[in-house]
C-alpha cells in the first residue's frame, strides 16, 4: 500500500480552523474543539479514507501507535476535559445545575476554550507525524528460532525477576520499570495463549505473574497502575475476544471511574505507615457499598474534574505565560537534556523532580508547602517553551517518534507480537499519556537503550536469528 497521507493530514485540521475560527464564542469554540478530537480519532481509525496497515485486520493491530497511543493519549488530553467544562458551566454529573452559573462565559471559559483548542491542533499534529513516518511495508530482520512460545516463558522469568530486583536500587529504576513491564507483557501474551490453545502450563505462568502484578498495584494506592493493567490485558485479549471485550469496556470503564478513585483515596492511609497496605485495601472494600453513595459521587466528580483531566492546570499556565513570564524557549529542553547524564558520571547533577517542580511552583499550580506533585504534561511544556508553534511542532515530532519506535521494534524482533505489543509498549508506556520533558526525554534515551541490549541479548541466546534478504 502506498497511499499518500496529504489530503488525510489536511482533513484533520478541518476542526482546528473551524475552533479559532469561533474564538470569540468561547463556550461554541470548546465544543467544536471538543467534538474534533472525535472527528480525528474516527478519520484516522475507522473512515474509508484512513491509513491503516494492510498486513493485519485492525482488531489485530490495535496495540500499534495509530490506534492505541493516539486513543490513550489523545482521550486523556482531549476528552476528559468536558467533565470539568460542565462543571465550570454549572452542571454535576450531567443532571445536577447551578443556575447561577449555567452556560455564562468569563475569562476562565476562554482559557479553558484555549487550551482546548491547543489540544485539538496538538491531537493533529500527533496523528500528523505518525501518518508521515508509518511504514506501511515493515521489512523483518529477524524471526523466531523455536516454534514453540516457550521463550516467552523464560523471558517473561527472567526480565520480571530483574525488573523486580532492580526496583529495590533508586539508581536503578530507569532499568527496572521497562524490564518489569516487558515481563508483565509477556506473561499478558502466555495468558491469552493459555486461555485459546488451553495450554495450562502458559496459562498458569501468564496468569500468574499477571495476576501478581496487579494485586501490587492495588495495594499502591495509585489509580494508574492499576487502569494500565486492565488496558493490556483488554487489549491483548482483543483480537480474540472483540465482542466480548467490547460488550465489558463500558461497564468496566463505569466501575472504575465510579469506585477506583474512593478505593485508592482509602489504600492511601496506608501511606502514613498506620495500617499495613493489606488493612487499608479492606478498609477501602468496606467503604464501597451504597450507604457511601453520597461520599463516592463527591470523590468521584471531584477525580473526574481536577485529576482525571489536567486542564484546569493547563488554563493556570497558560494564564502566567506569557503575561507573568516570558516562554521559556530552550531552558526546558536544555535541562532535560542535562537529565540523561548519569548521577555517577556527574556528581552535581540537579534532581530533575525538583526542576521540573519549579515552574509548577512558579505558575501557582501547587504549593511548595504541600506534598502534591503536580508534572507538567508534553503539551503544557511545549506550550510553555514556545507557545502554540511549539504545540504544533513538539507533538509533531512526538507522533513521529512514537511511529518510528514501533516501526523499529517489529522490525528488529520479527514481528507485530514481540516487536509491537511486548517490546513497544512495554518499553516505551510512557509514550501513551507522556510526562514532562525532563523525565519523557530520559524514559525514551534509555529505553532505546534497553530495547537494542534486549535484541542483542535474546540474538546472542539464539531465540532470534538474522533474516537475509
Amino acid at each position: 500500500m502506498h497511499n499518500k497521507p496529504t489530503k488525510l493530514i489536511l482533513t484533520l485540521y478541518f476542526p482546528v480552523l473551524v475552533s479559532y475560527v469561533l474564538i470569540n464564542s468561547s463556550i461554541i469554540s470548546y465544543f467544536v474543539a471538543w467534538f474534533g478530537s472525535l472527528f480525528i480519532f474516527y478519520t484516522s481509525i475507522l473512515s474509508p479514507a484512513a491509513i491503516i496497515n494492510q498486513d493485519s485486520p485492525i482488531h489485530k493491530q490495535i496495540m500499534r501507535p495509530i490506534f492505541l497511543t493516539q486513543l490513550i493519549f489523545a482521550g486523556f488530553m482531549c476528552t476528559t476535559s468536558i467533565f470539568y467544562f460542565m462543571d465550570h458551566l454549572g452542571y454535576r454529573y450531567l443532571t445536577e445545575v447551578n443556575y447561577g452559573a449555567q452556560f455564562k462565559e468569563s475569562e476562565q471559559t476562554a482559557l479553558i476554550a484555549s487550551c482546548q483548542r491547543m489540544s485539538l491542533l496538538a491531537h493533529a499534529a500527533l496523528v500528523t507525524g505518525m501518518l508521515l513516518i508509518q511504514n506501511n511495508n515493515i521489512r523483518i530482520k529477524s524471526n523466531r528460532t523455536f516454534e514453540s512460545d516457550d521463550f516467552l516463558i523464560w523471558l517473561s522469568i527472567i526480565v520480571f525477576g530483574i525488573g523486580s530486583l532492580a526496583q529495590r536500587f533508586p539508581g536503578l529504576n530507569q532499568i527496572a520499570i521497562p524490564l518489569t513491564i516487558v515481563g508483565i507483557s509477556c506473561a499478558a501474551v502466555l495468558f491469552v495463549k493459555g486461555v485459546n490453545t488451553k495450554n495450562i502450563r502458559y496459562l498458569s505462568i501468564g496468569a500468574s505473574i499477571f495476576i501478581i502484578n496487579f494485586l501490587h498495584a492495588s495495594l499502591s494506592g495509585y489509580k494508574e497502575p492499576i487502569i494500565i493493567n486492565i488496558i493490556v490485558i483488554a487489549c491483548v485479549f482483543f483480537p480474540y475476544y472483540k465482542k466480548f471485550i467490547l460488550y465489558l469496556a463500558l461497564p468496566v470503564t463505569y466501575v472504575l471511574l465510579y469506585f477506583l478513585p474512593t478505593y485508592n483515596n482509602t489504600v492511601r492511609q496506608s501511606w502514613s505507615g498506620e495500617v499495613s497496605a493489606e488493612e487499608a485495601q479492606n478498609q477501602a472494600f468496606e467503604n464501597l457499598n451504597l450507604k457511601n453513595e453520597e461520599q463516592i459521587e463527591d470523590t468521584n466528580w471531584g477525580f473526574m474534574t481536577k485529576r482525571l483531566s489536567e486542564i484546569e492546570m493547563f488554563t493556570q499556565f497558560v494564564d502566567y505565560v506569557p503575561d507573568h513570564h516570558p516562554y521559556y524557549g530552550w531552558e526546558i529542553v536544555e535541562n532535560s537534556l542535562e537529565g540523561l547524564i548519569p548521577r555517577a558520571l556527574w556528581s552535581g547533577k540537579p534532581n530533575m523532580e525538583t526542576v521540573s517542580m519549579e515552574r509548577v511552583y512558579d505558575a501557582g499550580v501547587a504549593n511548595k508547602m504541600s506534598a502534591v506533585s503536580a508534572k507538567t504534561r508534553p503539551i503544557v511544556d511545549a506550550y510553555l517553551s514556545w507557545g502554540i508553534p511549539g504545540v504544533f511542532f513538539f507533538m509533531l515530532l512526538y507522533g513521529m517518534l512514537a511511529q518510528h519506535l514501533s516501526d523499529k521494534a517489529e522490525e528488529i524482533f520479527g514481528g507485530y507480537e514481540l516487536g509491537c505489543v511486548i517490546m513497544f509498549n512495554s518499553i516505551f508506556q510512557g509514550l501513551w499519556r507522556g510526562n514532562n520533558f525532563e523525565f519523557m526525554f530520559n524514559n525514551i534515551f534509555w529505553g532505546y537503550i534497553i530495547m537494542w541490549v534486549l535484541f542483542i541479548l535474546l540474538r546472542t541466546l539464539k531465540v532470534l536469528k538474522p533474516v537475509f534478504d
